[in-house]
This record gives structure tokens, C-alpha cells and sequence, in this order.
């Protein structure tokens, strides 16, 4: 009991500082949301500094060395207790991200975060102008940056190794190489065996679509999935995302193409995806480093099962077409069910990866892996990026991007971020959404019946106790194991396209 009796304040004086630290992130995150969404270009350059503050601040008192001590404190308490208990998961992931953090001084991570500030203004008018050159510097700057971050952490098998470690913990880029070449082998003939074929007409997705009735139609669609709009909301930017700022502020972004349907429809599912991750984390971590996914992999899994394999099946538009043809009944009275379902699982060479069907996707996302791989080891530099990229798309998927903004500036993540550590996710994600949704069916065979009938419960339910609640408390490697008895594969996938995509295309 002594001991108990010394701990409890100690405990209770590091979960006090965990919270301070992430209410002053929370507020960085508010501001991020607020430059990505409603602020004036005109407040950019004080946006950036006013990043660069909060992040230094919150760096400097996680890194302070009373943390430390209160950690080293700790350690018998931890290891008198259960690994899996509330307070040994805590204590164990907050020392595991503090002996991260103290690595990389505050002066820099002041620095890196008004250049993103500074890079993502860039990126925008780049884009806008359709002009690599405009942001270049930048990207130069980044790619220094992103081996210097690296560099706090000596004796890594590969320079990126040490990034990919911030998003996806214990995850080597020897293994992703692997992976991903395994993955490679199996993919390749299935996309040439259904591009050979003819392509599905998908026009119907192509016709003027208002953009309110578009965002009336997401909200309800979210709503009918769970998404939880007092912990809430939907607004519009460039590039979509999910952020939070505790457990009852969760919000997403989409964008909305007036003539093309699928755009916001599906980025919508995707970042409600993720939200619905974080909506469902035990409220009792709330700010503390348990709250949120476990790692950028295992979220990403949540937004590709519900966009993918919950939000293109058949089952799922059975029950929600009807309340889509009500919406826009000039564009899809006369459409059948069967050709809106092959027009938004269409599968063709195409250059957007945000675009890309479920087949090639992950096509392009091992593009950007090798490219950044490429560009931290130094065999390609920033200025050979845009060439690199078209003869890429050239070779891997037969096209090639007619511009900057079709090609290398089609994604924000080096422009608002580090290169390296990132694009792995995606296709990582991919997997694990079909590992994780095979593993539900096991549970619960009558998960499909539902959603034909608009009942999303029993899945969502079972995510939250299977996934959702436990936040950080186990590795990614540690939750796969949990809840599908086995190690990350690519077979639940495969056998997935497979049997999707024999019946949509002779295959």
C-alpha cells in the first residue's frame, strides 16, 4: 500500500502534464484546420509563426527532463502491473514517444514546422499555376530537413527507417520493400487482365451534380454510418482530411466537384473513416498519448474499409441508391443500379492516386514510396522529381501526367510534411482493411445482410471493441495479431480483389 500510496501522485502529476501539453497540440491543430479551411491567404506567414510557438512549446515540455524522471519513477509501478492495464500502456507508450522525442531539439522542431507553414502556401499556388518550379525551393528545404530529422536517430538500416518509425512504429523499410514487391507480383496481371477488357461506362458519375445537394446527401450518408455530429463536422478544403481536437471534437474535410459525383462522395466515407476511429477511443484517455490511432497503417485501414469494402459493395448502394436517385433524379432516374455499381468500381490506368480504383491503387502508391526512398538516399534530386515521376507513371501504369498539378503536385503530404514515412500507409492500410473485415465476417456472417438493409451497427460496434477503444494501447503488430490470430498479409486482400473483381470483370 506504501508503494501504491507513493505512486498515485506521481501518476497523477504526469497525466496532469500530458494534458497540458496536448491542449496547447489541440490548439495548433485548431489552427491548422482553420488555415486549411477558412483563412485568408493573407494570414499565412503569421499562421506559420504562430505553428512554429505551440510547436515548440509542447516539445519543450514533453522533452522537459522532469517528464523523464516522473517516467523512471514509474517503472516499478509499471512492471508490477499487467502489460495490457490502463496505466503500465500509458506509462510504457508515453516513454516510448518521450526517449523519441528528446532526440530531436525544439529549435528545429520550431523550424521544420513554420517551413511546412511556408511549404503547404507554396504548394497551393503551385498547384493552382501548375508550376513545379514555384515550390521547388521548398521541397529542396524539406528533403534537407527530412534527413536531418532522420539523423537524430544513428545507426538505422535505411534513412528512412527512422521516419517511417514516427507514423508506423516497429515498421523497417526493408519490409515494406518486401511487401510491397509481393504485392507487386500478384497485382500486375489482374490490372492488365481487366484493362484489357472494355471499360464501364461510368458517365452517370460524370454530369453536374450541385454542390449543396452533394454535401447534403455526405452528411446523411455519414449520420446513417454512425459518424457522430455532436463530436463533429464536415467542411470543404483543397486536399481532405480528418483531425481532432479531443474525443468530442473530431471533424473532416472533403472537396466537391460539381461534375464529377464520386468526389466527394467517397473522400466524405474516407474521412469519416478515420473519425469514427477516433469518436470510438475509450474517452477515459482523453489527453493523453493513448487517445488516437495506434499508427498511420492501422488508421488508414479504417478509412479504406468503410470507403472500400463497405462503401463500393454492392450491398451498401442496394440500400442507399434509391435515396441517391430521390436527389438527383434527372442524372440517374434512368440508371440502373448495376451500372452505377460498375461505374465507382471501374478500373482503368489513371494518373490521380485520390482517384484511383481499389486494383491500382496501391500502383501508385509504390511510385511515391520508391520515389522518396530515391530521394533521401540521394540518387534523385528535387529538380529531377517532376521527370522521375511521368517516367515512372510511364512504366508502371502506361500514362503519363500532361502537368505539374496531374503529376508531382497532386499530393500535399512533402509539401506540408516530411518526405519519407508517409505513403506506406496507404497501401499498409489497404491490407489491413481486408485482414480486419475478413476477421469481422468470421464474427459475424450476417454483416453483409445488414448493410443491404442500411443496418451498419453490428460492424461498427464490433470495430469499436475489436479496434476503435483501445487507442494507442497496443502496437499496429500487436492489434493485427489480436484481432485476426495472424501477421499482416497480403492474402485477405488478394482473395478480396479476386472475388470482387471476377465478378465485375471476366477475369
Amino acid at each position: 500500500m506504501q508503494t501504491i500510496a507513493k505512486t498515485e501522485p506521481k501518476l497523477s502529476k504526469l497525466k496532469t502534464h500530458l494534458t497540458e501539453i496536448n491542449d496547447i497540440e489541440s490548439a495548433a491543430s485548431l489552427l491548422y484546420w482553420d488555415q486549411a479551411t477558412y483563412m485568408p491567404p493573407g494570414g499565412a506567414r503569421a499562421r506559420g509563426r504562430q505553428l512554429a510557438t505551440l510547436q515548440e512549446i509542447s516539445h519543450s515540455k514533453f522533452t522537459d527532463p522532469a517528464i523523464g524522471q516522473l517516467l523512471e519513477d514509474l517503472r516499478p509501478f509499471e512492471q508490477s502491473l499487467p502489460d495490457d492495464s490502463d496505466d503500465a500502456s500509458l506509462i510504457r507508450v508515453t516513454r516510448r514517444k518521450y526517449e523519441t522525442a528528446v532526440r530531436v531539439p525544439s529549435e528545429f522542431m520550431a523550424k521544420f514546422s513554420r517551413h511546412r507553414t511556408d511549404s503547404y502556401e507554396a504548394w497551393v499556388k503551385a498547384r493552382t499555376a501548375n508550376n513545379f518550379a514555384l515550390v521547388q525551393p521548398y521541397l529542396e528545404t524539406t528533403l534537407d530537413m527530412s534527413r536531418e530529422l532522420a539523423n537524430f536517430f544513428p545507426g538505422y538500416e535505411h534513412i528512412a527507417d527512422p521516419l517511417i518509425d514516427f507514423s508506423d512504429y516497429g515498421i523497417k523499410t526493408s519490409f515494406v520493400r518486401s511487401l510491397f514487391a509481393e504485392l507487386r507480383e500478384q497485382l500486375v496481371p489482374i490490372v492488365e487482365a481487366i484493362t484489357a477488357q472494355s471499360s464501364p461506362d461510368d458517365s452517370s458519375l460524370l454530369q453536374p451534380y450541385p454542390q449543396a445537394k452533394q454535401l447534403d446527401f455526405t452528411l446523411k450518408v455519414m449520420s446513417q454510418l454512425g459518424y457522430d455530429f455532436q463530436r463533429g463536422r464536415q467542411d470543404q478544403t483543397h486536399h481532405p482530411f480528418m483531425i481532432n481536437f479531443s474525443t468530442g471534437d473530431v471533424r473532416i474535410t472533403t472537396r466537391v466537384y460539381e461534375n464529377d459525383l464520386s468526389q466527394a462522395l467517397f473522400s466524405t466515407i474516407h474521412e469519416m473513416g478515420h473519425a469514427l476511429y477516433e469518436q470510438g477511443v475509450n474517452r477515459e484517455y482523453e489527453g493523453t498519448p493513448l487517445a488516437g490511432g495506434t499508427s498511420a497503417s492501422v488508421h488508414e485501414s479504417q478509412s479504406r474499409l468503410w470507403e472500400n469494402l463497405v462503401g463500393r459493395s454492392l450491398g451498401f448502394w442496394q440500400f442507399l441508391y434509391p435515396q441517391l436517385v430521390a436527389l438527383f433524379p434527372a442524372q440517374l432516374a434512368e440508371v440502373p443500379l448495376d451500372t452505377f455499381y460498375r461505374a465507382i468500381n471501374k478500373v482503368g490506368r489513371t494518373l490521380i492516386r485520390t482517384d484511383a480504383d481499389e486494383v491500382t491503387y496501391n500502383l501508385h502508391v509504390m511510385i511515391r514510396f520508391d520515389l522518396e526512398l530515391e530521394m533521401l538516399e540521394g540518387s534523385l534530386d528535387i529538380r529531377d522529381l517532376p521527370e522521375a515521376w511521368n517516367e515512372r507513371y510511364r512504366s508502371d501504369l502506361g500514362i503519363v501526367p500532361s502537368s505539374d498539378s496531374e503529376g508531382v503536385l497532386q499530393d500535399v503530404h512533402w509539401y506540408t510534411g516530411q518526405i519519407g514515412g508517409v505513403f506506406q500507409c496507404y497501401t499498409l492500410g489497404n491490407l489491413i482493411s481486408a485482414q480486419f473485415y475478413e476477421a469481422a465476417l468470421l464474427a459475424h456472417p450476417e454483416i453483409p445482410r445488414q448493410i443491404e438493409q442500411g443496418n451498419f451497427r453490428t460492424l461498427h460496434n464490433w470495430l469499436k471493441e475489436k479496434i476503435y477503444q483501445h487507442g494507442c494501447k497496443y502496437t499496429a503488430a500487436e492489434l493485427i495479431k489480436s484481432v485476426t490470430q495472424d501477421t499482416l498479409s497480403i492474402d485477405p486482400f488478394i482473395r478480396y480483389i479476386q472475388q470482387k473483381y471476377s465478378q465485375l470483370y471476366a477475369l
